[in-house]
C-alpha cells in the first residue's frame, strides 16, 4: 500500500468513529427528562403536604413533572412489602434521585442501593434511623430534611392550656423508630417538670382505639409524637378524647385539624420545599449527600382546634386565640 492509500485509510477510519460518536449520542437524546422516585411510606395530611411541597419546588425553579423531569410516585399504605417492591423498581428504572417520605420509606429504600441519591423528609433523625453517620457530615448517599419538632414547647403547650395536668400520656407506634425518639425526649421533659407519665403503644391502625380507650382514665392530658399510624387514625383518637374531655398535643398541624386540640409544629409543605430545594443542588451537581448536612425547620406554627376546645371545655389564653381555627 503506498503512502497516499494510506492516508485515506487513515481519514476513513476517522470519519467512520466521528459518525458512530454522533449516532451514539443521537440514540440518547440531550433532553431526556431526569427520573425522580418518590416512596411515601403512607397517605396523611402531613406526609402528602410534604410531597406537594417537594414538587412544588422543583416546579418553581424550572423542573415541571412532564418537562425536565419525571416523577414517578408511589404509596407503600404502611406496608413493608411495597416499600420492598417500589424501591426494587426504582433501582431497576434506574431512577435520577429518589425523596423518601418518612423514616421507613427511607430506610427501605436506603437498603436497596448506595449509588442513587435519597433525599428523606418527614423523618426525625437520621442518626437514630442509621440511614447516615452524622447530621452533619451524612457520608453515604443519604440526606435531607428533619421534621424534629420543639418537643419541650410542645409539653410547655400542654401545660399553659391544662395546667392541672399531673399525669400525661404517651401514645405512639412500638415500631416506628421516629416515634420512639421522640417519647424519649418527651419523657424527659414531662419528667423535668416533676410530672408523672404512662405510655401506650400499638403495632397498627386496628389498635388504636383500644389504646385509647385504655389511657384516658389514667392520665390528664394525652401527647402524640409525628407518627403515622397515629396520624391517620386521629378522627379514631377524638372520638374517645372528646367524650372523656381530654386535651390531646400533638406534634404536628394535621393531626390537630384532625381530631387534636393543639400544636406548635412543623409547616410540612415547607419543609418539603426545603426538600426541593436541595434536590435542585443535586440535579444541578452543585451538591451531593455525602457532604449536604440534614436540614432542619426554622420556623414553627401555633394551631388550636377551636371545635375541639369547645368540645372539652377548654379556655384559650388571650394570647394563643389568635391561633384558634375552627375545624370542620
Amino acid at each position: 500500500m503506498n503512502k497516499k492509500a494510506k492516508v485515506l485509510t487513515v481519514i476513513l477510519a476517522i470519519v467512520m468513529i466521528i459518525s458512530l460518536i454522533g449516532c451514539s449520542q443521537e440514540e440518547v437524546p440531550s433532553d431526556t427528562p431526569i427520573k425522580i422516585g418518590i416512596i411515601q411510606y403512607n397517605a396523611h395530611g402531613a406526609l402528602d403536604a410534604a410531597r406537594m411541597g417537594f414538587i412544588d419546588a422543583l416546579k418553581d425553579n424550572g423542573y415541571e413533572d412532564g418537562g425536565k423531569i419525571a416523577i414517578d410516585y408511589q404509596n407503600a399504605q404502611a406496608d413493608a412489602a411495597n416499600l420492598s417492591t417500589i424501591g426494587d423498581r426504582f433501582v431497576s428504572n434506574k431512577v435520577d434521585l429518589v425523596l423518601a417520605i418518612a423514616t421507613p420509606a427511607a430506610q427501605s429504600i436506603a437498603g436497596k442501593t448506595t449509588e442513587i441519591p435519597i433525599l428523606g423528609t418527614a423523618i426525625t433523625d437520621y442518626v437514630d434511623a442509621r440511614l447516615v453517620d452524622s447530621n452533619e457530615v451524612p457520608g453515604g448517599n443519604v440526606s435531607g430534611t428533619t421534621d424534629m419538632n420543639p418537643i419541650k414547647e410542645q409539653i410547655d403547650l400542654m401545660l399553659r392550656l391544662a395546667p392541672d395536668t399531673k399525669t400525661v400520656g404517651f401514645l405512639y407506634t412500638s415500631n416506628e423508630d421516629n416515634s420512639i425518639f421522640q417519647i424519649r425526649h418527651a419523657k424527659a421533659a414531662v419528667e423535668a417538670l416533676g410530672l408523672s407519665h404512662v405510655e401506650v403503644t400499638v403495632s397498627n391502625s386496628n389498635e388504636v382505639q383500644q389504646a385509647t380507650q385504655s389511657i384516658i382514665d389514667k392520665v390528664d392530658a394525652i401527647y402524640i409524637p409525628t407518627d403515622n399510624i397515629f396520624a391517620s387514625a386521629m378522627p379514631i383518637v377524638y372520638g374517645v378524647t372528646a367524650e372523656s374531655k381530654t386535651p390531646v398535643i400533638c406534634a404536628e398541624t394535621g393531626m390537630v385539624l384532625s381530631g387534636g386540640l393543639a400544636t406548635l409544629g412543623i409547616n410540612y409543605y415547607d419543609l418539603g420545599y426545603q426538600t426541593g430545594l436541595m434536590a435542585i443542588r443535586i440535579i444541578e451537581g452543585s451538591g451531593e449527600p455525602a457532604s449536604m448536612a440534614i436540614e432542619a425547620a426554622s420556623e414553627f406554627d401555633y394551631v388550636i382546634n377551636g371545635t375541639v376546645a369547645e368540645e372539652i371545655g377548654m379556655d384559650i389564653p388571650d394570647d394563643l386565640k389568635e391561633y384558634v381555627v375552627e375545624a370542620e
